[in-house]
This record gives C-alpha cells, sequence and structure tokens, in this order.
C-alpha cells in the first residue's frame, strides 16, 4: 500500500529520535508555561498537551478545551517551539486550526472508530498540518492503517504512526502491552512512514519510560512522544507516567541510538544462514504435515475426533520445556507450536470432510 507520504516536516525532527515532550493535560496556564520553559531550555522543540482529555470514566479531569488552547498559542509565541494537541472531532479540528495549533494527533479510542476517523478526514480535507495517528486501543493493524488511509485520502500527506501499546485485560508489567510485532509489521508494509513511541502509555509508570524508549530506538522507530510535567506528582491525570523535563533530558542522553543504514556486507553470510535454516524449516514443516494428513485419514477411517486434547496438551507443554532448555523463551515456543497444531488441524479437517 503507498500513502504516497512526504516527510513530517516538523521543526526539530531532522535528527533521530525526534521528541515530542509535555504534559498529560495543559492544567493551569502557569502549568502548561512553566513545563514549557523548562524544556525550551533544554533544546525541545515540540511541545504537547492535552486539552480535550477522554476518560474511560466520567468524574476525572476531562481537560479544559477551548480554554486551554490560548495557552499552547503562548507557549508557541514565547518559547519558538511547535504545539500540538489531541483531536477527536470535527469541532476541536475548527478550535486548533483557528488557534493556529502546529499538529494534531488522534487518539487510541478515535482511531478505532471508522466513522469518526472518517469525519475527521472530512474536517481536515484540503489542510496541510501533520497528523499523528494513535494505534487502535485493541491490536488491529488493519484497523490502525484504515485510519491513515482515511485521512491520506483527504489530502494529508504528512502522517506518523504513534505506538502506544494495546489494552489487554490481564497487563502485569504495562499499562499497555507493547506487542512489538505490530509496528513492525506496520514499518514493514509502510517503509516510510514514520513511527514515534509513546512509552508512557505503555508502561504507565515512569521507570518504565527509559527501557521503553531504547526498545523502540533499537527497533528503528523515529521519534518518542513522553509525557512530561514540571510536577508530576501533582498532575490531574497520569501522574504515575510523566517526568519531570530534568528526567526526559537524563533519559535522552542516555539513549544508544543506532545506524539502521549502515553497510550490511558485513552480515551478508550470517544472513544466509538464516535463509538456509529458514528454508529447511519450511521443509520440515510440510513434512509434519503431510504426516498429519495420513493422522487425519486414519482417522476419519476409524471414526476418530480430530482433536485429542490430551495429546495437543503433551506436545505443547514438552516443546515448550524443551526451548526453554535451548535457551528459549518457553512460551515463545509454546505459541510457536500452538500455530503448527492449528495447521495440523486444519490439514486433518480437510482429509476428513473430502469427499
Amino acid at each position: 500500500m503507498d500513502l504516497s507520504l512526504i516527510p513530517l516536516n516538523i521543526k526539530g525532527c531532522g535528527l533521530r529520535p525526534f521528541v515530542i515532550a509535555g504534559p498529560c493535560s495543559a492544567e493551569t496556564e502557569e502549568q502548561v508555561m512553566s513545563t514549557a520553559r523548562q524544556l525550551a531550555s533544554l533544546g525541545c522543540n515540540v511541545y504537547r498537551a492535552g486539552v480535550w482529555k477522554p476518560r474511560t470514566k466520567p468524574g476525572g479531569f476531562e481537560g479544559h478545551g477551548e480554554k486551554a488552547l490560548p495557552w499552547l498559542k503562548r507557549v508557541k509565541e514565547e518559547t519558538g517551539m511547535s504545539v500540538a494537541t489531541e483531536v477527536a472531532t470535527p469541532e476541536h479540528v475548527e478550535l486548533v486550526l483557528e488557534y493556529g495549533i502546529d499538529i494534531i494527533w488522534i487518539g487510541a479510542r478515535t482511531s478505532a472508530n471508522p466513522f469518526a476517523m472518517q469525519a475527521l478526514a472530512d474536517s481536515l480535507s484540503g489542510v496541510d498540518i501533520p497528523v499523528l495517528v494513535k494505534n487502535p486501543v485493541n491490536p488491529d493493524l488493519e484497523l490502525w492503517i484504515g485510519a491513515m488511509e482515511r485521512l491520506n485520502q483527504a489530502g494529508i500527506k504528512r502522517l506518523a504512526a504513534i505506538h502506544r501499546g494495546f489494552s489487554s485485560y490481564d497487563n502485569k508489567i504495562y499499562r499497555n502491552a507493547p506487542m512489538w510485532q505490530i509496528p513492525i509489521e506496520l514499518r514493514r508494509r509502510i517503509p516510510e512512514l514514520p513511527i514515534i513511541c509513546d512509552p508512557s502509555h505503555i508502561g504507565g509508570r515512569r521507570n518504565l519510560i527509559a527501557p521503553l524508549s531504547q526498545q523502540a530506538m533499537d527497533l528503528g522507530f523515529d521519534g518518542l512522544i513522553v509525557e512530561t510535567h514540571c510536577s508530576p506528582n501533582e498532575a490531574w491525570s497520569d501522574a504515575a507516567q510523566q517526568v519531570t523535563p530534568d528526567g526526559l533530558y537524563n533519559i535522552l542522553s542516555q539513549l544508544t541510538i543506532r545506524d539502521g543504514h549502515i553497510d550490511i556486507e558485513g552480515i551478508h553470510g550470517l544472513r544466509e544462514q538464516i535463509d538456509a535454516l529458514d528454508n529447511n524449516l519450511v521443509e520440515l514443516l510440510s513434512n509434519r504435515m503431510n504426516i498429519c494428513r495420513k493422522i487425519g485419514c486414519y482417522k476419519k477411517e476409524h471414526n476418530m475426533t480430530v482433536l485429542q486434547a490430551n495429546r495437543y496438551k503433551e506436545i505443547i507443554d514438552k516443546r515448550g520445556a524443551q526451548g526453554e532448555l535451548f535457551g528459549m523463551d518457553s512460551e515463545f515456543v509454546k505459541h510457536i507450536f500452538e500455530l503448527v497444531h492449528e495447521e495440523s488441524v486444519r490439514q486433518q479437517m480437510e482429509v476428513i470432510n473430502k469427499q
């Protein structure tokens, strides 16, 4: 798929990572300006603050709305930073354009709703403004791409994706599971699309921002959007995941930025070995499926059910333990064999249902 993108062209985003920083919410004019001045003194070029704050339940601080937009305008005028905020409705778009906001982002709840995305796309038709699209709350790459396609079809060319992780019922470490394979696949599909990591919302705790930011850089992400507050512990929303400007500076100064475009001749031989092993894996899987089809024939002849639960559990547990002995994560190996078993069942069902 070709989104026909042009570069973001945001001041200060020429070097990797480009950084967008600022508080979760624009709480007071004093808080907005104090945070902005500190960030500007540290060299930050793009300032973010939520003006409208969608909350999971009513009763929490949901932002000041239009009242806070002059504060962002003042940040822009007094510090020279570009300013960014979230929009969720066409009315929001109309107001941010009126107040000269430079960059907008679309949140995870909104990007999950095709009707809302189409309404935003229609309201942005003919407008040249960078738009950043957070991944939907659920791990659906097609929905994420679809949200950006709607904007692109409306004429928005300066697009970027924000990876903020995915909701799940039983997260223990992260607020939102990173599921790195999804933004990796997005990069494979649309290599020219900038991808920005939101370690604040993935981690949910400030002590996780540094390692998550490093992971994003190791994966070749282009930028970071980090919630930064002059007094994080007193923040009106998401206090646990915000850092001070100095804390952000320390995180950024310790990042290792690896070059994703260096000559790869030195690993060419190793990649050839990987290719050969992958070919062997595909051949072995094909041989395995041939045997599964023979098993399907046997089950059909003897009127046996395809799924043998005890055998399935035995395979998964045994292969997971074997993988761990060879230095691999047992859950990874179990997942691989769950997929293999799923295909094995499909092959056997095909045999059994064949007339």
